[in-house]
């Protein structure tokens, strides 16, 4: 096979052309960029590092970063994470490095030194400003004992080297330790660390410079520097060029772009950002350093990747999370297989949001991402005929993972076309990425033999053999999902009443003043709608399933971004941001009001790393959120409402309910009635008599909010026991 791929004309040239670094060759261009798992802490955590860090070397990316390691106590993001500093924690790292070389792959490990955004009483910095997300404020350290931080991440590197990595990355950006103090927002000083620029950016030189010095000519070290802080008083572009050199001439190997501090109030890496938006700074910096420049920044497939390599922007490209999306990432763009590709939507609920939970990191669309010697997806020795019952998201994953077992899958849905409510949700500006998703299960269940029934709403009759009077099915699995549910409240049968369903799919119907009952998720997303700007994915046709176009960079999206938030992308100013930004601009041409029952701040249940964005956005597009209200009626002349005991009329000319779903359980109610089936009490299926199981998922089994990471991961473990 390997022989044969000589012969396939390669889409992505520029992807697979090895990058030489002189000591030695990383196969292409691709770097699997770092990512805290929690793995790092969890129980057998190395042998799941190893196995997760090993099936992408195996699928074929060239560098592998972990995630971070502090290098000592004071630089460790909270007491209990993860460190590198002595014998004795470094014997585990040899488990994931012989991991990854058994696999033909390179891996190198982070430092990562937090400092002031460290979660304990322990945590240091420049100086001793409290960061806008921490509520422990950092001791300041003596002059001499910024030294002793130098020894601590040499001794990590020369650790490191020793455990196997092939080298290191020092992370000196998203506003770490290195970065406070480089930045005079956050360094305060006035000795020989501190005042001007050169004494301030002494840290990094002299950290890549004893780095090198212990670790040999033959050790790669990254550098990850901040090219856009986002921040007041962040670094200026001539201090960006200057650092990028001293550090070429302190002996790097690679320098990586890093994008914003974890403080700015600028979304980065969230789906509403549009792909590769970051790479024209990395790109400024070609030229200026001899080194290899990474970029990096909501670049999630190979058309893109290509396209950077392609007209010089950048010599690498680095993705994280769209690994743990799809760990054969590499090997699907080298054999021109993108479309199997299982892409990042960029959503960061089962990654980022975890970790920020306490939780191990996983992956939306890929709930098998981490969780690798979890999930057992071995071919059945007991093939079986299912039924499944709807093709959303539980559906789909349920009969994507039951056919690659080697079950035969028959996939019924109402409607025309697969992907239930994802139907819906790509139409949410900074959502489009879930067209990649569509594509992907299309694709999959079309390699697999997927049998996909649509228009077809099925009953108990549809799953009986009328001669025999047996089930056709030797299992039923019933995903049919939700309804939205209504309140109760005078007027709400009115034609100007509609529902999200409806809001979203013709929101051109919807008048110049709105009020939204419902404030969760769904809520945000059709204020979101009702209030963007178009974008490329506005000329999309509906129904179609087709991502937006992977070689146009979307310039459209990119320059609303950029205004939206206040990026200066000419550079003219300090942390690359506006100064004229006002905080509260109101550019939507509908009036919208998102109203909530609860008391509770509006949009307090969002994702913890997104839930921010969604706010602030909704607010500088002047959208009204109130919370504590009750509805009364809905009559020509608006919305009445109560709110802190106070009557009051919202004048608006349609209303949305976005009051929550209620689970679909016609065919889960008919089974039940039916004598030949039974409903399976738990994922081990342990059940004594003859009848037919079914198996109730996704929404049908919990309404809740629309949660397809829920559904995706029921539906693949389901597949995995049955």
């Amino acid at each position: 096979m390997q022989n044969q791929q000589h012969h396939v004309h390669q889409k992505y040239p520029d992807i697979f052309k090895p990058l030489d670094l002189g000591f030695t060759t990383i196969k292409n261009r691709i770097l699997m960029g770092s990512m805290h798992t929690g793995l790092e802490e969890a129980p057998q955590g190395f042998e799941k590092m190893a196995a997760y860090f090993a099936l992408r070397a195996k699928g074929g990316v060239g560098l592998i970063v972990t995630g971070g390691f502090s290098p000592n106590l004071e630089g460790c993001g909270a007491e209990a994470l993860s460190k590198l500093t002595s014998f004795e924690e470094m014997g585990q790292h040899k488990i994931i490095t012989d991991a990854v070389h058994k696999n033909d792959g390179k891996i190198a490990l982070q430092i990562l030194h937090t400092g002031r955004y460290g979660f304990h009483n322990k945590i240091v910095s420049a100086s001793p400003i409290q960061a806008p997300i921490n509520f422990f404020t950092p001791r300041e350290l003596a002059e001499d004992e910024v030294w002793k931080q130098i020894d601590d991440f040499v001794n990590c590197a020369s650790l490191a080297k020793d455990a196997g990595y092939d080298g290191v990355e020092i992370m000196g950006s998203e506003g770490y330790f290195i970065n406070q103090f480089i930045a005079k927002a956050t360094n305060h000083r006035t000795d020989m660390w501190g005042g001007s620029y050169s004494n301030r950016i002494r840290l990094p030189i002299e950290i890549v410079k004893k780095v090198r010095e212990r670790t040999g000519k033959d050790f790669i070290i990254i550098y990850r520097l901040s090219m856009v802080d986002l921040v007041k008083d962040g670094s200026s572009w001539d201090e960006v060029v200057e650092l990028a050199q001293k550090i070429e001439e302190a002996g790097v190997s690679i320098i990586n772009t890093g994008i914003g501090w974890h403080e700015a109030r600028v979304p980065t890496i969230a789906g509403m950002v549009p792909r590769a938006a970051f790479t024209w700074v990395t790109s400024r910096l070609m030229g200026k350093v001899k080194v290899p420049l990474i970029t990096s920044n909501r670049i999630n497939m190979p058309e893109v990747a290509q396209k950077i390599l392609e007209s010089g922007q950048a010599d690498m490209v680095s993705m994280a999370r769209p690994f743990l999306a799809d760990p054969l990432f590499v090997q699907k763009a080298q054999e021109n297989r993108s479309n199997e590709i299982n892409t990042c939507i960029g959503c960061n609920q089962a990654c980022l949001d975890h970790i920020f939970e306490g939780k191990s990191c996983t992956c939306l669309v890929n709930p098998t991402a981490c969780r690798e010697t979890e999930f057992d997806l071995t071919p059945s020795s007991n093939p079986k005929k299912i039924a499944v019952v709807g093709a959303g998201p539980a559906g789909l994953s349920f009969s994507v993972y039951a056919a690659q077992k080697g079950h035969q899958i028959t996939l019924f849905d109402a409607a025309p076309d697969i992907g239930g409510l994802l139907n819906i949700a790509v139409k949410i500006p900074g959502k489009e990425e879930f067209y990649e998703t569509l594509r992907y299960f299309k694709t999959e269940l079309d390699i697999l033999k997927v049998k996909v029934v649509l228009n077809k709403r099925v009953s108990v009759e549809d799953l009986i053999d009328k001669t025999s009077l047996k089930s056709l099915f030797d299992e039923v699995v019933i995903a049919t999902g939700v309804v939205p549910r209504l309140p109760n409240f005078s007027g709400v049968d009115n034609p100007k009443v509609i529902s999200y369903s409806d809001a979203i799919n013709n929101s051109n119907i919807i008048g110049k003043s709105v009020a939204i009952v419902g404030a969760g998720g769904i809520g945000f997303d059709v204020a979101a709608l009702l209030t963007h700007e178009q974008t490329l994915a506005d000329k999309i046709e509906p129904q179609t399933s087709q991502p937006p176009d992977r070689d146009n960079f979307s310039n459209l999206d990119r320059e609303i971004y950029l205004n939206e938030w206040g990026i200066d992308d000419k550079y003219t100013n300090r942390g690359c941001l506006k100064p004229d930004l006002k905080e509260d601009i109101k550019v939507s041409h509908r009036t919208v009001y998102l109203l909530q029952r609860k008391s509770a701040k509006v949009g307090a249940g969002l994702g913890k790393t997104t839930g921010w964005i969604h706010r602030s956005l909704l607010k500088k597009r002047g959208v009204i959120m109130l919370n504590g209200v009750n509805y009364e009626k809905f009559d020509e002349q608006g919305l009445h409402i109560i709110r802190e005991n106070n009557p009051e009329v919202l004048k608006v000319d349609n209303v949305v309910i976005c009051a929550g779903q209620e689970s679909l359980l016609t065919l889960a109610n008919e089974l039940q009635a039916s004598p030949l089936f039974k409903e399976s009490e738990d994922l081990d299926m342990r059940v004594t008599d003859k009848k037919i199981r079914y198996h109730i998922i996704g929404g049908a089994y919990k309404a809740g909010e629309l949660d397809a990471k829920r559904a995706i991961e029921q539906g693949a473990r389901l597949a995995c026991v049955i």
